[in-house]
């Protein structure tokens, strides 16, 4: 196989189906070899024996050749309709005296040594058994023969008649077989769809009651890697977590020393407010890690919810960024046709404030960010657009991975809060997505939870 080329998938189950059919099939053209060859020994005895038989029977019959009129020699008569399958001829001294139709003017066999026996012969291309048996006497000989069509005939026309059931066998056994390889795989197919549901909330070992025994090697070191997984993942967590919570306090005595310089130099303003910025954004990241790190190890259902009145929700929210929005001169507008949702309130206004921050931040004066509650399509959805300029459509998909940030907008950021926003919708079973905003302009980010 050359160097970087993929191996060919195959099914387990087709390989066992064509297993057990073709071992059947082969099974059973071994069994028909035996059957034809057991049955073409008996067709032969029974016509045998039939040449036996008629040869006694012609001898007996033939006693007195000068009464009968035997000596005269008969010849067949032309177009005499084939009506036997058994020919036979009476031969004295050599020469053929009476003879069927069919039968040859001259004898079948000449200078037969015993006084009866089988030979093979062939007259005119065609293969002949001849059974030929001498009087007491010796005084004539009764030659019988018999094409080996005739038999063959016979061996036709009985696999003529299998042949319908012996395939239709064949399809039921396949059938049975795609039924019983399913049932066998089944385990299998269960124990696919165990694993399929496992996720970072979910790394608990697959069970391995009613597992095969071939398949508990399997699942045992799945549950080994799943259970170096758990420990590996709680191990960042707390890692971050702790990293995070240590860095809060420094963090907030920097700042503080950092302020108390501004007011003491005053002439060296605008450097320590730069300072004072990269200490905000850092607390801000420090802040987003926490947040993470609380969310990630959370489970959907055990997160406390409770229904919500949405319109004075989302008032509060408004409030809280009323003096950035005047600052930057943008207009936030609420348009709510819910009038209340089932959710953490908490996590909501967590993920709703980062939305809002984005749009706030990203959007240049004189923007409109729309914060609407609406149902559609049997979805309760939350959307948060804008008029700003927006993100190229190949790049939507990624705004909500850990780190990343569009280039080229000049605003700083940490990368991470469309991340907790989309880890807070996971947890509400809910979708986060990307569009168009404001009449076609810049960005609409949805949250669609069922409304059920």
């Amino acid at each position: 196989m050359p160097p970087g080329a993929k191996a060919p998938s195959h099914s387990l189950r087709l390989r066992l189906l064509w297993t057990i059919v073709g071992t059947s099939a082969l099974l059973w053209l071994a069994s028909l070899t035996i059957m034809v060859f057991i049955a073409w020994n008996e067709t032969n005895d029974v016509f045998d024996d039939a040449l036996k038989e008629s040869s006694n029977l012609i001898v007996a019959a033939t006693t007195d050749f000068n009464e009968r009129g035997l000596l005269q020699q008969t010849e067949a008569a032309a177009g005499e309709p084939h009506k036997v399958d058994i020919q036979y001829q009476i031969v004295i001294d050599g020469r053929v005296i009476q003879r069927t139709a069919r039968a040859p003017a001259t004898p079948f066999v000449a200078g037969f040594e015993h006084r009866k026996g089988f030979r093979n012969i062939d007259i005119d291309g065609k293969r002949w058994r001849i059974y030929v048996v001498r009087s007491k006497d010796a005084h004539f000989e009764v030659q019988v023969g018999q094409k080996f069509k005739k038999r063959l005939d016979i061996l036709e026309e009985l696999a003529e008649n299998l042949a319908l059931p012996v395939l239709l066998l064949l399809a039921v056994l396949t059938a049975l077989s795609w039924h019983c390889v399913s049932r066998v795989m089944k385990p299998i197919n269960n124990t696919a769809h165990a694993i399929a549901t496992k996720s970072r909330d979910d790394l608990t070992p697959v069970s391995l009651d009613g597992q095969p025994r071939e398949l508990r090697p399997i699942v045992g070191a799945l549950n080994g890697v799943l259970l170096r997984l758990q420990n590996a993942l709680q191990a960042e967590r707390r890692f971050t977590a702790d990293a995070a919570h240590e860095l809060r306090t420094p963090l907030a005595a920097l700042r503080m020393h950092v302020q108390l310089l501004q007011r003491q130099h005053s002439e060296l303003s605008a450097p320590f407010q730069k300072l004072r910025d990269d200490i905000d954004r850092s607390t801000a990241l420090v802040e987003n890690l926490l947040a993470l790190a609380r969310l990630d190890p959370a489970s959907p259902d055990k997160l406390e919810r409770q229904q919500v009145v949405l319109q004075p929700f989302l008032q509060e929210l408004r409030r809280t960024h009323a003096a950035i929005a005047r600052q930057r001169r943008i207009n936030v507008n609420i348009d709510t046709q819910l009038e209340q949702l089932q959710m953490n309130p908490e996590m909501m206004h967590i993920a709703l404030r980062n939305l809002l921050d984005n749009a706030l931040r990203y959007c240049p004066p004189h923007s409109t960010v729309k914060i609407a509650c609406s149902a559609t399509s049997g979805l309760l959805r939350i959307a948060v657009c804008d008029d700003g300029p927006g993100v190229d459509a190949r790049q939507r998909n990624r705004l909500s991975e850990r780190f990343f940030r569009v280039l080229g907008s000049g605003e700083q950021g940490s990368g991470l809060g469309l991340s907790i926003v989309r880890r807070i919708a996971e947890l509400h079973g809910a979708r986060l997505s990307f569009g168009s905003g404001l009449d076609g302009r810049g960005l609409g980010v949805f949250l669609d939870f069922p409304s059920v």
